[in-house]
């Protein structure tokens, strides 16, 4: 079977590294250059393909019909997307006489698009996953193969979440491999009923609106801390990310916003409570422990957090 993989990131830098364990013939990797604004904490398909000889190609868009046609020359039997970014066009799609298969980090059809790491953590969810489904035209909408569930904790980062999903991707692909290859596997149309779609993100979209829950703060903190680019407020003028922090679903200690100093403790108001700050940094300075940022910043109770 002749496979053209579609990849980035670590799914797709290990479910390419489980085809070449299986000796399956992979002939081309399609992935994309890495992106010098980005930080690109995590592993990437290309040298494990070039270690073994397998063709690399890095389209800025597979719309220029230069892609198309290479495909056509390449013919594959099947193509596998492992978290590969650009859509991939109808005629594409079309070319591999298996079809062209797609490993999601969501339990379809909820969360499709782009980011659904991020956006489960965002929206406060306790349950995430999976998916293998056929592709369409549309974003993530095709039959789906398999699905495994990833439970979510409370204390997750998107960075331990993207551990699970990774570890969850790799279980699910060699599970349902076999049954692929054999023209065995199931197909499920998705209830597009149920469907949800969340667009990409981008670092302005970390901003803290301390009118919010206090738990709806602490999801975004969580959803793109490190090695995300970070959840922010200003301070005296200044961006002031938050890297870490607690919710204290209690009583607030003052103004929405404002800042209380208990017992070298450092908190901030929200609508219903306040967090207890663990972790913080003025943009361009190092970061620091709320002890050591209020020692040296002179910060004191009653200053207040904006959202501009």
């Amino acid at each position: 079977m002749r496979i053209l993989v579609m990849g980035y990131h670590n799914i797709g830098t290990h479910c390419l590294a489980k085809l070449i364990e299986w000796e399956e013939k992979v002939i081309a990797l399609f992935t994309h250059k890495d992106n010098p604004n980005e930080n690109i904490w995590f592993e990437t398909p290309e040298k494990i393909a070039k270690a073994n000889a397998i063709p690399v190609f890095k389209p800025d868009s597979l719309k220029d019909k230069k892609w198309e046609k290479l495909s056509k020359v390449l013919s594959p039997d099947i193509i596998f997307s492992f978290y590969y970014r650009n859509m991939i066009p109808e005629g594409i799609l079309k070319i591999p006489p298996l079809g062209a298969i797609n490993l999601h980090g969501s339990l379809l059809p909820a969360y499709r698009g782009r980011n659904p790491v991020n956006w489960v953590l965002i929206n406060g969810e306790k349950i995430t996953g999976v998916t293998m489904h056929y592709m369409t035209p549309k974003p993530d909408d095709g039959d789906i193969i398999a699905q495994e569930k990833v439970l979510i904790d409370f204390h997750d980062t998107a960075f331990t979440l993207f551990k699970k999903i990774d570890d969850a991707a790799i279980r699910l692909f060699t599970k349902t491999f076999p049954l692929i290859k054999a023209g065995i596997n199931q197909r499920i149309p998705q209830d597009h009923s149920k469907s949800s779609y969340f667009g990409g993100r981008t670092p302005a979209d970390g901003i803290i609106k301390w009118e919010w829950p206090v738990i709806k703060i602490y999801n975004l903190i969580r959803a793109v801390t490190h090695p995300y680019p970070g959840a922010f407020t200003f301070l005296r003028g200044r961006k002031l990310f938050i890297w870490w922090a607690l919710p204290k679903q209690e009583d607030k200690k003052g103004k929405i916003g404002e800042i209380s100093i208990e017992d070298e403790k450092l908190y901030i108001n929200a609508k219903d409570g306040y967090l207890d700050i663990l972790s913080l940094q003025f943009e361009g300075e190092k970061e620091m422990d709320p002890l050591s940022f209020m020692k040296k910043y002179n910060i004191v109770s009653g200053e207040i957090c904006e959202n501009k």
